[in-house]
């Protein structure tokens, strides 16, 4: 039988508590209410304890049942039987002010169906055992914590952009420093592309600065999962981002940092010119 509290959804009493779902999704579901994030259910810490050791051999029924049952119903309310998704990692004191673990931990995009989700699960829950895990945790003075697993409705992004409410590299605390590249953000968080960068003033919200980047490559779903593409050569000349979304972004950045009472690294998308929030977490460097 499952346990209670091994799924909760982002938007249930109790999906904002880090210690329950993990940093990523606890700090989503916190902003849920307020700004457009793709809706999702969490695994939570207690079933990475619980199914963590079976799942690495063969996926128990108990474990599968819960988790199809949670997926048709993401499937019911985004409007489609086999909804892709996204499948991240979300440990319990990841995204803190103290440690991001940016990169770290596993994320797998564009899943569809139960066992791709089990299986992707399931890495997700073996990345915490990932030696550079260790080595960074070892680095941060950090004692073994739980995961979670958050099951997201993907967005197919036509653009993706990172957003700091404080410069990361000189520290300034009245820049926002905007990164853009067309496609899924893989390209951007990933280091596979030199994106188009906006350093703006932060109050004012007036640009100081724009470098038009490289954007040799962009990330593109493929049938399953994801894959690199060139960008044309059209494309590659132009901003990846209108002055209308940098605006908008820069302004979602200041508020978020006054909601959560720290600077803020972002991870958005546009969908159709919809602006979707995936990820909310301190500024760490």
């Amino acid at each position: 039988m499952t346990a209670p509290g091994e799924i909760l959804w982002l938007d249930e009493p109790g999906c904002a508590d880090p210690a329950v779902v993990g940093g990523k999704a606890a700090n989503l579901a916190r902003l849920l209410g307020v700004h457009r994030i793709p809706p999702g259910f969490c695994l939570t810490a207690a079933a990475h304890a619980r199914w963590a050791g079976s799942a690495c051999t063969s996926l128990p029924e108990a474990l599968t049942s819960m988790v199809a049952t949670a997926y048709a119903a993401l499937g019911e309310r985004h409007g489609g039987e086999a909804v892709a998704v996204a499948v991240r990692s979300s440990a319990v004191d990841e995204d803190g002010a103290g440690a991001s673990f940016a990169g770290i931990y596993t994320s797998i995009l564009n899943v569809r169906g139960v066992e791709d989700v089990l299986h992707a699960i399931a890495q997700c829950w073996a990345s915490a055992e990932d030696p550079r895990v260790t080595a960074y945790r070892r680095g941060k003075g950090l004692p073994d914590a739980g995961i979670g697993v958050l099951v997201q409705a993907l967005v197919a992004a036509d653009r993706s952009a990172v957003v700091f409410s404080r410069n990361p590299t000189s520290g300034a605390p009245d820049e926002v420093v905007i990164n853009a590249n067309w496609g899924l953000g893989e390209s951007i968080v990933g280091g596979l592309a030199t994106p188009d960068t906006w350093i703006l003033k932060k109050h004012a919200l007036s640009t100081l600065r724009f470098d038009l980047g490289a954007k040799e490559h962009m990330t593109v779903l493929a049938k399953t999962g994801t894959r690199e593409v060139p960008v044309l050569r059209t494309l590659r000349a132009r901003p990846s981002l209108a002055d209308s979304h940098v605006r908008e972004l820069a302004a979602l950045a200041v508020h978020l940092e006054e909601v959560m009472g720290w600077p803020v690294d972002l991870e958005c998308a546009y969908q159709a010119e919809q602006l979707y929030l995936l990820q909310c977490r301190p500024v760490t460097t």
